[in-house]
């Protein structure tokens, strides 16, 4: 597998998590301000429902803003230029069923028109390829997986 693949999936990786964040700070932003336009009315509990729904909405943004940024540190302890011999947090990996790059839950990036799936360390499939060596064989939903190449 080319030298360089590795580093760009990481890159695509922050990437998307950058852009969650983005996108998690601007919607928070937004709530605030909403909750700071509100203003007092002749019906007092409209504008405390408005406020208290803006302030919802913050909240739960403000969740997944923390969420992305323990994904940042996940993708942080990982050195996308360390090879890899076994299955683990930062590999690369080439299977019967399809190219993972086990780091984060980032879904599918494509590079020079071929699909990898950027998945989680605690999700199923690298739970069941942990550990293991190019040449073993898994057993992945009921179906034999065979490990073509670890990176």
């Amino acid at each position: 597998m080319e030298t360089q693949l590795k580093p760009q999936l990481h890159a695509r990786c922050l990437a998307f998590v950058e852009q969650r964040m983005a996108t998690c700070q601007a919607a928070i932003d937004a709530a605030q301000e909403s909750a700071n336009s509100e203003t007092k009315s002749s019906a007092g509990d409209k504008y405390e429902t408005g406020r208290a729904m803006a302030q919802n909405e913050r909240d739960r943004n403000a969740v997944q803003l923390h969420e992305a940024k323990q994904l940042l540190g996940e993708l942080q302890r990982i050195d996308p230029t360390r090879p890899c011999d076994a299955v683990r947090p930062g590999a690369l990996v080439s299977t019967s069923m399809g190219r993972f790059y086990v780091s984060i839950s980032a879904g599918k990036l494509t590079v020079d028109g071929v699909d990898y799936f950027a998945v989680s360390g605690a999700a199923p499939v690298a739970q069941a390829l942990s550990g293991k060596r190019a040449g073993e064989q898994v057993t992945f939903n009921g179906k034999p997986v065979r490990i073509e190449a670890v990176a």
